[in-house]
């Protein structure tokens, strides 16, 4: 429940992180800890590069405090809350930015209780810009992502592994119908994932790459993939935010690829949902109140959807302020006020009394920002009261 004293359905602004940090990738890198406070590990600085850093968020004192760092710095990489209250992060792109980009193997496991970060053993392939979901049964899928193919190149990649905290290490899985990178993915109710768009590599430089609409869901009991029902339209950048009735809403993204699986030069305002009950089906729903991609989409208590942030690289111009709610009973979406600062690339998670966190991502890109740097980063991080 949203605490009373909170203005409801504003943004108030809160601590800044300790330093500017970009959090590219289809999820936000933060996840809420057991205890309430939040935790963000590693990202990237405005010339793109791995950062080691963590910094924890106290929401009963709404200030930020740096962590220890991960003991290799990383991006486009996983952050996954266990089901014993440790953190797991795995994988992701290290060094400066490069093309092709440079996988890690390496995993990490955070204990609150000591503050500490361990080894997690090493994936069976490295790779960055995967997804990585907490199953039923307490282990974590990784699947796709992006993996070097040669020295000059690089390639979408089907593989899929398992990651058991009771039996540390890793253990393939089976893999994917379609290979696949920078794509999000969510735990359905009945104990299956569903991964849904995201992008393939298809040419031997950077800007190969094309977008996706096919999707398909992992049974864990069988370590089997099926495909499930199309997008209505190829989709990368976009968000998949499971509902309560179990149906799963897609929105935004855009249809063209590029470096870091960032979209365009159009995002979409379309939005669609996926109807386990009705054979896995997507169908239409109203459009946002304008296009975005890299934005953050959470459920909010009220089972409402909020989305904020984004952008539409066009012109590489700046993140945007704007945001909306998405009702699911009457499937409408109405615009809420704006961030103050416009943002993509950031980190969003839903606190335990209700509010949204949102902090760090990209203000500007490309030939926006002041000295065209690949980005212009921020520490700002902002509360939003449903």
């Amino acid at each position: 429940m949203t605490d009373d004293r909170h203005d409801r359905g504003a943004w108030s602004a809160a601590g800044p992180l300790p330093w500017e940090r970009v959090l590219t990738g289809a999820t936000s890198c933060a996840v809420r800890l057991t205890d309430g406070r939040v935790l963000i590990a590693g990202g990237a600085d405005a010339a793109l590069t791995a950062q080691d850093g963590t910094a924890l968020f106290d929401p009963r004192h709404g200030a930020w405090s740096p962590g220890r760092p991960l003991a290799t710095a990383r991006r486009m990489h996983s952050t996954t809350l266990l089901a014993d209250g440790r953190v797991l992060v795995t994988g992701g792109h290290t060094g400066p930015n490069a093309f092709p980009g440079r996988p890690l193997a390496t995993a990490e496991v955070y204990d609150p209780g000591t503050g500490d970060w361990g080894p997690a053993g090493e994936l069976r392939e490295a790779r960055y810009g995967h997804s990585a979901t907490l199953l039923a049964d307490g282990r974590v899928l990784v699947a796709g992502g992006a993996g070097r193919r040669s020295a000059g190149s690089e390639r979408s990649l089907y593989s899929a592994e398992l990651f058991d905290p009771l039996l540390p290490g890793w253990t393939k899985a089976g893999d994917m119908t379609d290979a696949r990178s920078h794509h999000p993915a969510v735990p359905l109710p009945d104990g299956r994932v569903l991964v849904a768009g995201g992008w393939a590599v298809t040419r031997r430089d950077w800007r190969g790459g094309t977008p996706l609409a096919y999707a398909e869901c992992y049974d864990p009991a069988t370590d089997t993939w099926t495909p499930t029902g199309g997008l209505s339209a190829p989709r990368s950048g976009h968000a998949l935010t499971v509902l309560a009735d179990g149906s799963v809403l897609a929105t935004g993204g855009g249809g063209e690829a590029g470096a870091d699986g960032r979209l365009d030069p159009y995002s979409r305002a379309t939005t669609e949902r996926w109807d386990p009950a009705a054979g896995g089906r997507w169908t239409p729903e109203g459009d946002m109140p304008c296009g975005r991609t890299q934005h953050r989409a959470v459920r909010l208590p009220t089972g409402e959807v909020l989305v904020a942030g984004g952008g539409n690289d066009l012109f590489g111009d700046a993140g945007y302020r704007s945001a909306a709610r998405y009702d699911p009973e009457t499937r409408h979406w109405t615009a809420v006020p704006g961030m103050a600062v416009g943002r993509t690339d950031f980190a969003a998670v839903v606190l335990s009394d209700g509010r949204v966190l949102v902090a760090g991502g990209t203000v500007r890109s490309g030939p926006a920002t002041p000295t065209r740097a690949p980005h212009q980063p921020t520490a700002t991080s902002e509360l939003f009261a449903p």
